[in-house]
């Protein structure tokens, strides 16, 4: 597949992903999808398991993609999930998938609360945007 190819997937992937259909998100991923969470230590294996997990999560989230990039079968997303159940505070994610064929093969999900930047390092910085709160 080719890098417009692999973005038309990606970009109906966020598309369900942000409309909250669960169903076809997970048209997206191979049936043995590995699917991790670096910062919890978890893994998850197989499109079902996943689904599952998924389907049973305790809150409901918002999506605002900020930037896809990728080439061949490596792509990144950058977003930002805000989850019902935290009081509105937003948190940027990142997804990292390798494609295999048209299909989600493994994505690494890292997640992280915006933070003020410190003093200290203000004169070597530029600040680009105004932190989330």
């Amino acid at each position: 597949m080719n890098n417009e190819e692999i973005r038309a997937i990606l970009d109906r992937y966020w598309e369900a992903t942000i409309a909250l259909d669960l169903e076809k998100v997970h048209e997206f991923y191979h049936d043995d999808i590995v699917v991790e969470f670096p910062q919890s230590g978890e893994r998850i294996r197989g499109k079902q398991n996943i689904y599952e997990l998924r389907s049973h999560y305790p809150s409901k989230s918002s999506y605002k993609i900020l930037r896809v990039r990728g080439d061949g079968n490596l792509w990144t997303t950058e977003v930002i999930v805000t989850y019902d159940n935290d009081k509105g505070h937003p948190v940027y994610g990142v997804a990292i998938m390798k494609f295999q064929n048209d299909k989600v093969a493994h994505e690494t999900l890292y997640f992280a609360y915006p933070f003020e930047p410190p003093e200290w390092r203000s004169q070597w910085v530029e600040i680009i945007k105004e932190p989330l709160k």
